[in-house]
């Protein structure tokens, strides 16, 4: 069974994009790991001009997409059991274990939204899911969806090879990733740090853990009060 994402978007020509290349790319074209379709929002405008937005209830600037044009274009498609995702800055925070989640189902329906927002009787009568990729706001829905599709697609067994890889990324265990290393062995007055040239896995394994730790603690002092709660409930 593949992974299938469908974004419903007034841009299709915004796809593939950046999940058109490198594995992800060649997992979808050549071996069919994951499959993407595009729906284009405009075509079920009833407006000869393709129109599928108005003026907002209760005044203010903008335009927003009309609830009826999103719900014929949605049920054009067939769900089959995939959760619904409206990418939206007022969202939940797109994290890894909802990612996980998701990856291991049957897709993804993503509804990339414009202008001021949709209709929010959409969302509430057909059951999405506001997520959000982070606290900044977006011209269109489109970039972040690509986001949330690659997430999954990434962790779709067989997309990147080698599942070990994945293991020590970033929030797979609540931790940032260590930083990593490669040759010349001198760049520029800074040397690869000595332990990691030492072949002693057991030491390495220590410093890629204390990197961990210690860059989560610095730049995410959320996610490390939560390691720490974690860990204590643990018990270790």
């Amino acid at each position: 069974m593949s992974f299938d994402a469908t974004v419903l978007t007034m841009f299709p020509e915004a796809y593939p994009g950046p999940l058109g290349v490198s594995l992800i790319g060649t997992a979808w074209r050549e071996h069919g790991l994951w499959t993407l379709e595009t729906v284009d929002i405009r075509q079920f405008s009833k407006d000869k001009r393709g129109f599928l937005d108005d003026t907002p209830a209760g005044g203010g600037p903008g335009q927003v997409m009309r609830a009826d044009v999103i719900a014929a274009a949605l049920d054009s498609v067939e769900r089959r059991g995939r959760p619904l995702l409206y990418m939206s800055a007022r969202g939940r925070p797109l994290t890894q274990a909802r990612v996980s989640e998701w990856a291991k189902g049957p897709g993804l329906i993503v509804l990339a939204g414009r202008f001021e927002g949709v209709d929010q009787r959409v969302l509430d009568a057909r059951g999405f899911e506001e997520i959000s990729v982070g606290d900044a706001v977006l011209a269109g829905g489109e970039a972040a969806s690509l986001v949330a599709i690659e997430a999954c697609v990434r962790l779709v067994p067989g997309v990147l090879g080698q599942a070990e890889s994945l293991s020590e990324e970033s929030f797979e265990d609540g931790l940032l990733e260590h930083p990593q290393y490669t040759r010349p062995r001198e760049f520029e007055g800074l040397e690869i740090p000595p332990v990691l040239l030492s072949g002693h896995h057991a030491d390495i394994g220590k410093w890629r853990k204390a990197q961990r730790e210690a860059a989560t603690r610095e730049r995410r002092p959320d996610l490390w009060a939560a390691h720490l709660a974690n860990q204590q409930a643990k018990g270790e």
